[in-house]
């Protein structure tokens, strides 16, 4: 899984998960020693000691937070008729009521009780939230351009060396949709030092070219570019199947390889195609 397609709140996620599985090996009740007595040899139980409680609270809620996390790397995917990230929802919420209903029962409850009770709380906050709060829906890392990688010495996805395929800064950027007279990511566009307009020659070697492209439209219609989505949007099968076959997340950039109405056939960087039905706020590279 792409890393820079978690969100805050995923991050948030990921670090009660952790605060919760490292409560599990903490004192589960405390004690009052009586005076007078050597209590340096009582062994105080944690939640590894009871298999409800364990279960229930602590693994239930690490085991929540992994299924919300893994249902970005796989959408669609099902459990029990719900969506992965539906069901780790509310399995953050059992964990919570279940911690809650358990402290009020035990007396004296010992730190592993009380912070996992807070991290549940947590837990269930932030996986609720976090696709409803603006806040927790940006992206946990910064994105980066493919521009940065070029400086790393990787070569652009979807590029051939030499050229400027539809990546920002390769060629002169155009407006959307832009002809291939401009040159903006066509195969066969102008370079430095060349004059804008290319000759009859090379206008019939770009128009033979684009077809075999993934199948891109016409070279009149379209040109390929790079683009990022501002929040996770699911790309669905050019066949027209209601489920997605994989979601787009913010801080990575995407090629459009041909425009559909509205929609865009977009390619992912491990070569799978589909359409994004939702092109609202999409930043081009």
């Amino acid at each position: 899984m792409n890393i820079r397609s978690l969100t805050r709140g995923d991050g948030v996620v990921i670090g009660a998960a952790v605060v919760l599985f490292i409560a599990s090996f903490l004192d589960f009740s405390s004690y009052d020693c009586p005076q007078g007595v050597d209590c340096s040899r009582f062994d105080s139980p944690n939640a590894w000691d009871a298999l409800g409680i364990l279960m229930s609270v602590y693994l239930a809620g690490v085991i929540a937070a992994a299924l919300v996390i893994v249902s970005r790397a796989l959408p669609g995917r099902k459990v029990v008729g719900l969506d992965l990230g539906q069901f780790g929802v509310a399995l953050t919420v059992f964990a919570l009521w279940t911690a809650f209903w358990t402290i009020l029962d035990v007396n004296n409850a010992g730190a592993g009780l009380i912070l996992g009770l807070l991290a549940t709380l947590v837990l269930a906050a932030a996986a609720v939230a976090g696709p409803l709060v603006p806040a927790l829906k940006a992206p946990l890392l910064s994105p980066s351009g493919p521009a940065q990688a070029v400086q790393g010495g990787q070569q652009p996805y979807g590029a051939q060396p030499g050229q400027g395929y539809g990546f920002p800064g390769g060629q002169q950027q155009a407006p959307y949709g832009a002809q291939p007279s401009q040159g903006y990511g066509y195969p066969g566009a102008p370079q430095q030092g060349q004059p804008a307009q290319a000759d009859p020659a090379q206008a019939q070697q770009a128009q033979a070219q684009q077809p075999a492209q993934g199948g891109a439209a016409p070279a009149g219609d379209f040109t390929p570019f790079w683009f990022a989505v501002p929040v996770a949007r699911p790309l669905y099968g050019e066949d027209g199947s209601p489920n997605p076959i994989a979601e787009l997340a913010p801080g990575t950039w995407y090629l459009a390889v041909e425009q559909r109405g509205q929609s865009l056939i977009a390619q992912t960087q491990d070569g799978r195609r589909g359409v994004l039905q939702d092109t609202t706020g999409i930043q081009r590279g």
